[in-house]
């Protein structure tokens, strides 16, 4: 599934409102220091006069003015951030604002080899608009590590949770050069999906892209593009994405209506994304012998032995929350 024009252009856009706005927070930020700093004006004044300066001298002949500007520029910008520093600012205060540095807001980045592609941001962005992922935006913004309490927990069940936290942490530090994956079991409201959305959270803001689905949801996703003629299109996208993305959530395994289809799609998910070595988060509320027999042998291995199993036991976290607020 591609981008309608449309939604190609409404992303571009909010590219444009961000480059906007950061440029106006910048010349706000500039006019206030020049206005505090005069000392700092100055510096940034004799910038141009230096340039100028070297340049007619490069002009004449002079071979090495250019590597003397070179030095005087590193001296001022030396200069400049000792005085930002010196009076409570932060020494980066003035250098340009992105909300996307990897990219500076434009969407896209430069490979090694020359070639233009989209960068993380715009596939994030990308994937929202495609793939409806206000699930986990709305996940995201109550569920992540800064609102982890442990306080429905006791004995045992504790700590479980406390080493599957930990388990999270360690994933999320070494995400990016250590192929992993997790598989969360165990009863109902005990903090599954929560720890999954903990761990996309920190990946989004480290720069990765992240896709979560239902499992309900990603199989009646792929039933609709493989059994619709005009779908093929659609189909080989979203296996593209489904096969590359950095990090992908299947959520609720067991909810959806387990079939041989249903069956030969989760193995080739599982095995594409192992061949590719990109991680993969599971959570059910089945426990180990309830998926070995509902699914088949080769997924049931699969998981076993390419995953991290972390089981989360207890009481259900979301009836003691509803209760709470009930009294």
């Amino acid at each position: 599934m591609a981008l309608k024009n449309a939604q190609y252009d409404s992303i571009m856009k909010s590219y444009e409102r961000t480059r906007d706005y950061n440029r106006e927070l910048s010349e706000n930020r500039r006019r206030a220091i020049y206005e505090a700093l005069p000392d700092y004006a100055r510096l940034d004044a004799s910038v141009a006069e230096l340039s100028v300066s070297i340049a007619k001298q490069m002009l004449s002949g002079d071979e090495a003015a250019s590597q003397r500007l070179k030095g005087l520029l590193q001296d001022i910008s030396v200069q400049k951030k000792e005085l930002l520093a010196a009076n409570g600012y932060p020494a980066d205060y003035l250098d340009p604002i992105y909300e996307c540095r990897d990219c500076r807001d434009t969407g896209y980045i430069e490979t090694p080899d020359g070639l233009r592609e989209k960068c993380h941001c715009f596939r994030n962005q990308e994937i929202s608009l495609l793939y409806e992922q206000s699930n986990i935006r709305d996940m995201l913004s109550t569920e992540n590590f800064s609102t982890l309490s442990y306080q429905y927990y006791q004995g045992e069940d504790l700590e479980r949770f406390q080493k599957a936290v930990d388990i999270c942490k360690n994933f999320v530090q070494n995400f990016k050069h250590d192929y992993h994956n997790l598989f969360f079991y165990g009863t109902v409201g005990t903090g599954k999906s929560f720890l999954s959305g903990c761990v996309a959270n920190e990946l989004l803001h480290r720069g990765c892209t992240a896709i979560y689905f239902s499992s309900q949801g990603l199989f009646e996703t792929l039933a609709r593009y493989s059994f619709e003629e005009k779908s093929k299109e659609a189909l080989y996208n979203f296996y593209d994405d489904l096969y590359n993305s950095d990090l992908v959530i299947i959520d609720d395994l067991g909810t959806e209506l387990t079939n041989s289809f249903v069956t030969s799609q989760l193995f080739s998910c599982l095995n594409e994304r192992h061949l590719r070595k990109k991680a993969t988060i599971i959570s059910t509320n089945l426990s180990l012998e309830e998926l070995h027999n509902r699914y088949s042998d080769r997924i049931f291995s699969r998981i076993i032995n390419q995953f991290e199993l972390c089981k989360l036991t207890g009481p259900d976290i979301r009836m003691l929350k509803k209760r709470n607020m009930s009294f």
